[in-house]
Parts: structure tokens; C-alpha cells; sequence
């Protein structure tokens, strides 16, 4: 028998109230995610993909239909419940890097361990990531003293550092130049490859999307086409 999927989307739909209009962000979503997959989500602006992505991390409410993480129902979830979701199991990395301008890089990733419950003992397999990431030399540093690349590779370790089973990317690269665009898209695969990570990923760039098993598109709240898990 399969392994059930890790994410489990069913009929999901959103419908905001904007003066006297209901607007419908999503219009019926069906999509199953694989444990260890690496998703590329894509559309125009206006699609849904963000309104799926807050919804999946439990910062949004559906209208109707279902989500289920690891068999657990989040809309069932009291907002304690969707809170913790976001310390243990789900995490995100957004195209503002969204570091505390005051802590160095190693008290944002610090903090994010500490609202996540975690002590602060060493932790080999993280110091594995941070060679991974290639930042270990620049956690003393503050935000404005790294580039725009190193500054979202330490936001990558922020939201991994207490290993949620899932890391939801908005537009990772969004706010960087080529080259580091290739190098947070290359970290991403090997965090997918090397240690399992599940990741979902929105992106506008068809390049950006290649890096994933597959691509999910999404079209006016709904998707459009996609191919089943691998």
C-alpha cells in the first residue's frame, strides 16, 4: 500500500468580501503533495497561489472544503492549534526576507528556535544545513551587513532550523539578482534531495519552477494542470 500524502487538498475554496462583492480566490482546489516532493506552483497574479499557501500554513481560514497535513484536518484546528502547526510542522520562506534588522543572523535563527520550543542544544544535523547554506561564517553579522542572497539563505535556515515536515516558499527568489537567484534555488533541491525536505514553492519564473519534481498551475483559483505525484 502507498503512503497516504503528506498534504491533502480537497475542494478547497476562498471567498473574500470586498464592499459589496464576493470575491472568489479559489474556486474548487484538489491537490495531493508527496512526503519529500519538491512542488512548483505557478499562475498569473490573482490566481490563488498565495491565498493556498496561507491556508495550507494555517494563517488563513477556508471558506469550505478541506486540508489535511499528516492526516490531521486544519481547519478543525483551534488557533492554538494552527499556531503550533506553524512552530513544528510548517514553516515559510517569503520573498521579503523578514529578518529582525537589530539581531544577527544567528539570534533570527535563535529566536525562531525558541517560539518553536526547541533548547538550544547543539544541533548536528543543523550545523549540516548551515554548511549546506553555506552562512556558517556569517551568523555574527546583522541584515545590513549581508547581501540580499545570504540574507535569504539565513531566512531558509530560520524556517528550517526546528525541521518542519513542510516549507512553503513564496517567490523565493523574488526580491534577488540571477545569480543568487540559481544559488537559494539550488539550496532549495539539495534541502529536497539531501534531507527529504517537502517543499511547495510559488514562482512566476518558468526557470525557477524547473527546479521542482513538478509543476502545479493555477489559473483564476483553480488548477489548471497538473501531473500526479511521483
Amino acid at each position: 500500500m502507498s503512503e497516504a500524502p503528506l498534504i491533502e487538498i480537497r475542494d478547497l475554496r476562498k471567498v473574500y468580501r470586498v464592499g459589496r462583492v464576493d470575491v472568489e480566490a479559489l474556486r474548487g482546489v484538489d491537490l495531493d503533495v508527496a512526503r519529500g516532493e519538491f512542488v512548483a506552483i505557478v499562475g498569473p497574479s490573482g490566481s490563488g497561489k498565495s491565498t493556498l499557501f496561507h491556508i495550507v500554513g494555517g494563517l488563513t481560514p477556508a471558506s469550505s472544503g478541506s486540508v489535511r497535513i499528516a492526516g490531521r484536518e486544519v481547519g478543525a484546528m483551534s488557533d492554538a492549534g494552527r499556531t503550533r502547526l506553524r512552530k513544528t510542522t510548517v514553516s515559510f520562506v517569503f520573498q521579503k526576507f523578514n529578518l529582525l534588522p537589530n539581531l544577527t543572523a544567528a539570534d533570527n535563527i535563535e529566536l525562531a528556535r525558541f517560539l518553536g520550543g526547541k533548547n538550544h542544544a547543539a544541533d548536528p544535523h543543523f550545523q549540516d544545513v548551515l554548511k549546506l547554506l553555506g552562512i556558517a561564517d556569517r551568523l555574527r553579522h546583522k541584515p545590513s551587513e549581508l547581501s540580499g542572497g545570504e540574507q535569504q539563505r539565513v531566512a531558509i535556515a530560520r524556517a528550517v532550523v526546528n525541521h518542519p515536515a513542510i516549507l512553503l516558499a513564496d517567490e523565493p527568489t523574488g526580491n534577488l539578482d540571477s545569480v543568487n537567484s540559481r544559488t537559494v534555488l539550488e539550496l532549495l533541491r539539495d534541502l529536497n534531495q539531501r534531507l527529504g525536505q517537502t517543499i511547495l514553492m510559488i514562482t512566476h519564473n518558468p526557470e525557477a519552477a524547473a527546479y521542482g519534481h513538478r509543476i502545479v498551475h493555477m489559473h483564476d483559483g483553480r488548477i489548471v494542470a497538473t501531473p500526479p505525484p511521483t
